[in-house]
């Protein structure tokens, strides 16, 4: 009886990667963003500049079966110079020491999917919402695309970024939960 359920698995899988289409994504129509907690009160918004990734999906049951991204650290942007610096200093992503960041899909079941994150030296696994898978169109030059998005947050404290300051009133400059939105559009690899 196990081995049906092993050849029956086996099957399914297989055939769901039959179905799979590849795509490569596409960086000017795509965002990585996040927004913290500022002094308690606000949140400060930013985002990667430069990043990469790869994804496949069957069209049909619109399952993500992989997902691979990597983020230039180096690119953060807040639109502040001077805060964007500190950011990237070792205080918190030191990105001289860490450069990069990955995110590598594990599993997708419905609208959940779950990743492993690498951010500095600390790799966790998380959870994340995946709303809007489009289905696919091709555009004026040929190209089947297709989009979604991935919406979530973690614990920054996790991942080893831990710097803060009190202020006068008790809390903190910045906040410990990061919430961030990926949207990415592919083109289908050829």
């Amino acid at each position: 009886m196990k081995l049906l359920q092993s050849l029956a698995l086996s099957a399914v899988v297989g055939l769901s990667l039959l179905n799979a289409a590849n795509y490569n994504v596409d960086v000017s129509h795509s965002n990585v963003g996040f927004k913290v907690k500022h002094m308690m009160i606000s949140n400060v918004k930013g985002s990667f500049e430069k990043f990469s990734g790869t994804f496949s999906i069957d069209e049909k049951t619109k399952h993500l079966s992989a997902v691979n991204g990597t983020l230039e650290v180096s690119s953060l942007t807040t639109k502040d110079a001077k805060r964007d610096k500190h950011l990237k200093s070792a205080d918190f992503f030191d990105a001289v020491k860490y450069p990069q960041m990955h995110l590598k899909l594990l599993k997708h079941s419905a609208n959940k999917a779950t990743f492993e994150l690498t951010i500095k030296d600390v790799t966790k696994v998380v959870t994340l919402d995946v709303e809007e898978i489009s289905g696919t169109i091709k555009d004026p030059w040929g190209n089947t695309r297709l989009a979604f998005e991935l919406h979530g947050k973690i614990n920054r404290k996790d991942f080893n970024i831990n710097f803060n300051q009190l202020l006068e009133t008790g809390g903190l400059i910045v906040g410990d939960t990061v919430k961030f939105d990926i949207i990415l559009e592919g083109i289908q690899t050829k």
